[in-house]
């Protein structure tokens, strides 16, 4: 495709470095840091390159740095990565591992898992882990098993190094870090997934199988394979299909843009893995075989899972990785960390913390580095120290401070309830009113903008997660319910669970749950803010989700609703631990669209959404009955 009076290699770079930034492959320091990091490396470290076999032939790309110092032995600290390991080359490491790992000793490795960039191979999406008889197939391969092959390798031929490994890794590469878990190599010590993908049906691409339209740019980083075992970017002629559009409003983009089909003829036509999410849109053997967390057993390996209460991209993963090896390993080394981060925020530090508008105190990335991140590693790989950490190190969004729990979700902080009563009362702890009903019209020609203020077309979603519902509250397409201002403070913590009971015109509907704290009229300004965005009154998101009704039974084969008959919806939302402070607020709203972080629902039920026509879009009444609650911190 072409593209008239266009700078094509300007805009290669600015496509590269924002795919750099957004994918979470790599958290720019600030510039002073990444230079002295630079220096460091190239003063202590020797660089070698690799191409290590694995047990199918496949050679994969391996970069590695091992300390000059040859006094003592190291243990070798892994990422593996889909966003280009040779990018890792020239001594830096762009925070991962963070300064105080790099300055602490480690042999450093970063790779290329198969069929990107300098390895060979073909790529997969969240690949299958080797099941049932192929276990004795000496030839069948996962993330595991190319993991498992890689350490053999690398404790065998590196010089220096201890016997002991560890593997982290952001995003994506935080997936192969808790993919290595499952029949890990001996040698694996601790593992460190941070936001990690756990299953791509619930987590990144979708949300409870509704498409996150917000991720439409997104598709050209995984849905070609590369020709060659070069450093060639083969994917930004698709990234230059959306990114060369002068678009400033993404709202306004995705909805001329019309139904999801329009994708295909327009963008991803020819991408491998848009064509898979099309032909599968429930949640059938294709993509049950790429769940990890059934394989999350029998875990040796001590894991460190590491997450933001703010990601926008992978929150479902952390926390649910965490709760499986919990739950299938009772005698694990597993700990969680949640703080206020957004999406792999803790590998930067910017000073003052913040998440969009909300300011939560200083040097929170640091502590978490300091703190947390290299104790672990230190005491696990070097057996330093006496490592202190709790089961779950977790940062309390409303007070603002880290808090230690002996397990997760805590036993000490009760349950609460919340119903719904006359004049969008919210009551905590209140009885249910079933005589009482709430409707709203839902039209996905004019659906709820998922965001406070318009933005351009973006890569996937950022600030949205703490962001201000205001807009929303405004609405009549969205109920909106709130208490009255609390006397003491209220503490929520854990899982949060709807149960709504609803009926609806149509056949098919979405529906959205939020959770949010009310500032009262005198809060003071965050100092990072620009002078117009006051948080009086600010209605800050804590923690939402969506729900694709026609999974209400069965994600694997849905179903309609039929028109007019009252029908329970469960929307499992994820854990917070936010402490809503005297003088604030709790507010529940709820609506059908939330737009464009996910692709409108046509509500008239079809058979594959993504084939959906123009015509198939149409309005529907939404009645939400009063004898719906949302309840906050119940143990699974």
């Amino acid at each position: 495709m072409k593209f008239k009076n266009l700078d094509l290699s300007k805009l290669r770079i600015r496509i590269l470095s924002l795919l750099v930034v957004l994918v979470g492959s790599i958290c720019f320091l600030d510039a002073q840091t990444e230079v002295q990091d630079s220096i460091w490396m190239r003063e202590h470290y020797q660089k070698y390159e690799y191409k290590i076999p694995m047990r199918d032939g496949v050679k994969l790309f391996t970069v590695v740095y091992v300390p000059k110092d040859k006094s003592k032995k190291y243990p070798i600290l892994m990422n593996r990565t889909c966003y280009n390991a040779s990018g890792y080359g020239d001594y830096k490491t762009y925070g991962h591992p963070s300064s105080f790992l790099v300055r602490d000793g480690y042999i450093l490795v970063f790779q290329d898992v198969r069929g990107r960039y300098m390895s060979e191979g073909t790529f997969n999406n969240m690949t299958p882990n080797i099941t049932g008889n192929d276990k004795n197939n000496k030839t069948a391969i996962d993330e595991s098993s190319d993991t498992y092959d890689t350490i053999d390798w690398l404790i065998k031929k590196i010089k220096g190094n201890n016997g002991k490994v560890g593997i982290f890794g952001i995003s994506y590469p935080g997936f192969y870090s808790a993919a290595a878990l499952p029949d890990a190599h001996p040698a694996l010590k601790a593992s460190a997934p941070q936001a990690p993908i756990s299953d791509f049906f619930f987590d990144d691409f979708h949300h409870n199988g509704a498409y996150l339209e917000s991720y439409t740019a997104a598709f050209a980083v995984f849905g070609y394979q590369k020709k060659s075992t070069t450093r060639e970017d083969w994917f930004i002629d698709e990234l230059l299909r959306m990114y060369s559009l002068p678009v400033t409003n993404a709202y306004d983009f995705y909805l001329k843009l019309g139904p999801l089909k329009n994708i295909t003829s327009k963008f991803h036509y020819d991408n491998f893995f848009w064509q898979q999410i099309v032909d599968h849109p429930n949640y059938d053997e294709f993509w049950q075989k790429r769940n990890l967390l059934p394989h999350l057993t029998d875990i040796k390996p001590a894991v460190l899972t590491v997450g933001g209460w703010f990601d926008a991209e992978d929150l479902y993963g952390p926390l649910h990785i965490y709760r499986a090896i919990e739950a299938s390993s009772p005698g694990a080394t597993n700990t969680i960390v949640m703080g206020p981060w957004g999406h792999g925020d803790w590998a930067d530090e910017e000073g003052l913390s913040t998440h969009n508008h909300i300011c939560f105190g200083d040097s929170i990335s640091t502590f978490y580095q300091r703190e947390i991140e290299k104790p672990f590693f230190a005491y696990h790989l070097k057996g330093e120290g006496a490592l202190a950490l709790p089961e779950a190190y977790m940062f309390d969004t409303g007070t603002k401070e880290w808090k230690k729990f002996d397990v997760w979700p805590p036993k000490d902080i009760p349950p609460v309830s919340l119903t719904f009563g006359m004049d969008k009362k919210l009551y905590i702890n209140g009885t249910e009113n079933k005589l009482l009903t709430f409707s709203y019209l839902s039209d996905p020609a004019n659906p709820v903008h998922y965001v406070s203020e318009p933005e351009g077309l973006g890569f996937t979603p950022r600030s949205f997660m703490s962001d201000d519902q205001r807009h929303a509250s405004l609405r009549n397409d969205v109920l909106t319910f709130q208490t009255d201002i609390l006397e003491e403070d209220l503490t929520l913590a854990g899982p949060i669970m709807a149960k709504l009971i609803v009926a609806i015109t149509g056949t098919d509907a979405d529906f959205i749950v939020k959770l949010i704290d009310v500032y009262p009229d005198d809060e003071p300004d965050c100092p990072h803010n620009a002078d117009y965005i006051k948080l009086q009154g600010y209605q800050q998101l804590v923690r939402s989700e969506v729900f694709r009704g026609r999974f209400r039974n069965s994600f694997e084969n849905p179903e309609p609703f039929i028109p007019g008959e009252i029908t329970e919806v469960k929307i499992a939302l994820q854990d917070i631990l936010h402490t809503f402070k005297k003088g604030h607020r709790v507010m529940i709203q709820i609506h059908s669209t939330w737009f464009p972080y996910i692709d409108r629902n046509p509500q008239k039920y079809v058979d594959n959404i993504y084939k959906a026509e123009a015509s198939d879009f149409i309005k529907s009444t939404i009645t939400v009955y009063g004898s719906s609650t949302v309840t906050v911190g119940e143990h699974p």
